[in-house]
């Protein structure tokens, strides 16, 4: 997919590559929204850069004929010659006025596929993060596929920057750890997209999930910078406290303790004024300032966070941030000195991570069950809405163990856990 860039500069002539993408922008639905054909040709040759005589020859028509179509002299009424200009144009017919029986179909994809984009998060949440891969893929890779026959309608943009966010956010549940690269490059591309269109709210929500996968595929510098960037594109406190907490955690996995300590402030701060989410919320920032007081070097700190009572569980609390906390405090434990309440929390960590169902690392499963849950997933890309599977057991990978820090011991699944959850 083409990156976006500015219709302002020097040059009078744009790429057609580039300005398919300039009817999803503001001026462009204005000029669209008016289904006056005159203002559309005037639109097209301004973003363009080309005279009439050019854009007759793409539409078939010569010079004076077009220059009569935008001075309003000439009208096209039939709506054979408004289909064929609206391909000509890679436009929706509907955008000058003709109805053509691919609109139905496209308002179907439109709406089959944010369902297909709710129920994958949906799905992700309830930690089958596989199923949700498997129904966006497909998703994805027939919008792409729209945009780049010219098929760049907003909605059509709108739906493919979500669905993109979303399967970058389910890849980067069930990749390796090596591989998490690829969860940030599908959040990064969603960006490409989010940038055609003036709306703060996506630009923040894009911006942040992009963040946090760099974060969870340890490129700490350009998690941090991406999500400043969310934090200051935040239309208003929902959007920002929504950031917070992913700041915090990937400033102090860097070890910037004044922008840590910023973040998490200002985090707790919020809550009083915002919905409480899974992540914005007491439990979730009790867990954070406790790692991130340990990342950024300051023990005595930590140790004394962990000795405070944590805060009761609210209903927005999901269900594996108690495991989370769980795990991030019987290191702190054990660096007090208190190695016997150490292994009691590692212990009951993974009772309760055992009771969730929660599933180990792509990376701890048999060769064998990975190759077969991938043939899984083919079978289910023609298959529409999320199948119905049965819930998945934590494996035994559970209970090998991963040293994490000196001295300190942790099952490698419940590790992996941490460091991918949100």
């Amino acid at each position: 997919m083409d990156t976006l860039a500015s219709v302002s500069g020097s040059s009078p002539r744009r790429s057609a590559r580039l300005v398919s993408w300039r009817w999803a922008t503001p001026e462009a639905q204005a000029v669209l929204a008016t289904r006056d054909l005159a203002s559309i040709l005037r639109y097209y040759r301004h973003v363009h850069g080309t005279n009439q005589t050019e854009t007759g020859k793409l539409l078939g028509y010569d010079k004076t004929y077009v220059s009569a179509l935008e001075l309003g002299k000439r009208r096209l009424t039939d709506v054979g010659s408004l289909r064929h200009v609206a391909e000509r144009l890679a436009l929706p017919p509907h955008a000058l006025g003709a109805t053509d029986p691919a609109d139905t179909d496209h308002r179907a994809m439109i709406q089959f596929g944010t369902s297909t984009v709710r129920l994958a998060e949906v799905a992700r949440q309830c930690g089958r993060a596989a199923e949700a891969v498997a129904e966006l893929w497909p998703l994805v890779a027939r919008l792409e596929a729209r945009a780049r026959d010219g098929s760049t309608e907003r909605d059509v943009l709108r739906l493919l920057a979500h669905a993109r966010l979303s399967l970058g956010t389910a890849l980067g549940n069930v990749l390796p750890e090596e591989r998490l690269a690829t969860a940030a490059h599908w959040t990064a591309k969603s960006l490409e997209v989010v940038r055609a269109f003036d709306d703060p709210a996506l630009t923040t929500t894009a911006l942040r999930m992009h963040g946090n996968e760099l974060r969870k595929a340890g490129l700490l510098g350009a998690a941090v910078e991406r999500l400043s960037q969310a934090a200051s594109a935040a239309p208003g406190a929902e959007q920002r406290a929504a950031v917070l907490p992913l700041l915090a955690r990937a400033a102090g996995a860097l070890g910037n303790a004044p922008l840590f300590d910023r973040a998490a402030r200002e985090a707790h701060e919020l809550l009083d004024t915002v919905e409480h989410t899974s992540l914005v919320n007491p439990t979730a920032l009790y867990e954070i300032r406790l790692r991130g007081l340990i990342s950024t070097g300051r023990t005595r700190d930590a140790i004394r966070h962990a000795e405070s009572a944590p805060p009761v569980p609210t209903l927005a609390v999901a269900p594996q941030w108690r495991v989370i906390e769980l795990i991030t405090t019987g290191p702190v434990r054990l660096l007090a000195g208190d190695r016997h309440g150490a292994a009691q929390l590692l212990a009951t960590a993974i009772r309760e991570a055992q009771a969730q169902r929660l599933p180990p690392p792509a990376s701890a499963r048999p060769a064998h069950h990975r190759r077969q849950a991938a043939g899984d997933s083919r079978r289910r890309h023609s298959r529409f809405g999320l199948a119905a599977h049965r819930d998945r057991r934590v494996a035994g990978g559970m209970c090998r163990v991963t040293r994490v820090q000196p001295n300190v011991l942790l099952p490698s699944g419940v590790s992996s856990l941490v460091s991918r959850s949100k």
